[in-house]
């Protein structure tokens, strides 16, 4: 009874091993990617994206990837990345970390369809860290940022991209959407980032 009990409560708080976080407004195009997933024992604590600047009058695709560095909490930290898929355009940036605690929870910029018009899909991300901290990266300012996904309160392990393949001669988007897979071990408190 109590372990039922337990487990009603932490489905509706989003906190079950494995859970997906997701938000609504993520780009129309593209195809899931394969789930990539942190080590057991660490966490995600802090992201890259991979953006293509402004092309002016040429095909823009914005947000073309999204990596996250996951690191246990103590020393050694044994850092690693994971990415799901990545389009070709665009250079990996610099990496924001949470200060103390890790990623749990995200919201997307995302320009809807243009018509006849350039269209890019995602642009942008942010993610909310565990110690109230909120990250923004450093994507383009196209579009609008969505609802909050809900939150993994026992950190981000996992993620899957969705994204369009190269077009050739057609309109390329690149990133269009991404969810996110809940850890399913709670982190020690305190958390440091890297090299803290």
């Amino acid at each position: 009874m109590v372990l039922t009990l337990l487990s009603f409560i932490l489905v509706l708080a989003g906190q079950t091993a494995g859970t997906i976080i997701k938000v609504p407004n993520g780009g129309q195009w593209g195809t899931w990617g394969t789930l990539d997933k942190c080590a057991p024992g660490t966490m995600a604590k802090g992201f890259t994206l991979k953006v293509e600047s402004v092309q002016g009058r040429n095909d823009d695709t914005a947000l073309n990837g999204i990596r996250l560095h996951c690191v246990r909490c103590q020393f050694p930290h044994n850092e690693m990345t994971i990415n799901s898929t990545v389009a070709n355009w665009g250079t990996w940036g610099s990496t924001f970390w949470c200060p103390i605690g890790y990623l749990m929870s995200f919201s997307l910029r995302v320009e809807g369809p243009q018509g006849t018009n350039d269209d890019t899909a995602a642009n942008n991300i942010k993610f909310k860290c565990s110690d109230g901290n909120i990250l923004e990266g450093n994507g383009l300012s196209w579009g609008t940022y969505g609802d909050w996904s809900s939150n993994c309160t026992m950190g981000i392990c996992g993620m899957e991209a969705k994204v369009e393949v190269s077009q050739t001669v057609g309109d390329d988007t690149a990133l269009n959407d991404v969810r996110f897979t809940c850890c399913d071990k709670q982190p020690t408190p305190h958390a440091h980032a890297k090299g803290h």
